[in-house]
């Protein structure tokens, strides 16, 4: 299940004086398994200071592209984003793992309007999601209410201004600058106000079909809110948490003693024991088992797996529907055993 690919770094591109653009090269045979929806993410893996460590970076090119690039913000001191700030070059190859995700457009050639929020590195996705909308059918629209610190800080500012040009009339940007002002950006955080003052005044005549949300959960749930009190309906907005708010009580009444816990990973089984108030994820990656994770912090969707037997709850879920984890599904980075026997399989989702 977890295949890691080595690519070649083609060309890095400095976006701001706080992050990089790596576009990479796709080899021939990889084409296939480099596709990916508009929104997608991948997972790149390294050793640092004798440590492996993945990190998640969403890829903001367009698909129909020979090559793919993921925009990365300096957020690490001595981790990846670092390293990719101070020592990557081009022609250094790195392990990365096929594009997933569920935070997608997927283009059907019909008209779509489509309404998106980010702030700071929250614009990756966004990218590539706005790109396919307006090349998909000549008569979409794409409305973006951006924020960050200043413009300077702002990732992909001359891309986003090129596609105004070349998309006139059916791509409109609103920047928002939260610690200068500065001339055609509004002042401020993206708050109620702004939500209303693109939707329901600026493009209060355009019928929007899906609502694209990323950045930190604040930000999110704001618009989210906002959004909903309007009327728009739960299944049009789709949501990507960039940042996610530190969970500072566990969960309650954590059950003593231990667990005998069976894994499927890639038609392989294996067995181990826990503690309940261990991590389920944390526990199996002790047994150098290869399964499936990324950013360890239940933002992204890599460690999902289905319990097949027994009940594990979640510390937090931002990702999974009531549907799904009533099906059984879990994310493994967030969730404890809670009876004396488990069984998940990474295989089954």
């Amino acid at each position: 299940m977890v295949h890691f690919h080595k690519l070649t770094v083609k060309h890095i591109k400095p976006l701001t004086p706080s992050s990089v653009a790596i576009t990479f090269t796709i080899p021939k045979d990889l084409i296939q398994t480099f596709d990916f929806v508009p929104g997608q993410y991948i997972t790149i893996k390294m050793e640092l200071k004798g440590k492996e460590i993945r990190r998640a970076y969403s890829i903001c090119s367009s698909p129909k592209s020979d090559c793919f690039t993921i925009g990365v913000k300096k957020v690490d001191k001595g981790g990846f984003s670092d390293y990719a700030h101070t020592k990557l070059k081009a022609g250094d190859v790195l392990e990365v793992m096929p594009p997933e995700g569920r935070f997608t457009f997927q283009p059907t050639g019909k008209v779509k309007n489509i309404a998106a929020f980010a702030a700071g590195s929250g614009i990756t996705p966004i990218m590539s999601i706005a790109k396919s909308v307006l090349a998909d059918n000549p008569k979409s629209k794409f409305v973006l209410v951006y924020g960050n610190k200043s413009q300077k800080e702002t990732m992909f500012y001359t891309d986003l201004a090129k596609l105004e040009l070349d998309y006139a009339g059916r791509f409109n940007t609103y920047f928002i600058n939260s610690q200068t002002q500065e001339d055609e950006s509004l002042f401020g955080r993206i708050d109620v106000s702004t939500v209303n003052y693109a939707l329901k005044n600026k493009h209060k005549d355009v019928g929007f079909d899906g609502y694209y949300l990323c950045g930190p959960e604040a930000m999110i749930h704001l618009v989210s809110d906002t959004l909903k009190e309007n009327d728009v309906p739960k299944d049009k907005i789709h949501f990507e948490l960039f940042t996610t708010t530190e969970i500072l009580d566990e969960m309650p009444a954590q059950p003593e003693g231990k667990t005998q816990v069976s894994i499927v990973v890639d038609d392989e089984e294996f067995s181990l024991t826990m503690d309940k108030k261990e991590i389920v994820l944390d526990a199996v990656l002790k047994q150098n088992i290869d399964a499936p994770y990324s950013c360890q912090g239940g933002v992204c969707s890599s460690c999902i797996a289905r319990v097949t037997e027994g009940k594990a709850e979640m510390v937090k879920n931002q990702i999974l529907t009531d549907g799904e984890i009533a099906e059984g599904l879990i994310l493994t980075c967030q969730a404890h055993p809670t009876t004396p026997t488990l069984k998940i399989d990474y295989d089954d989702v």
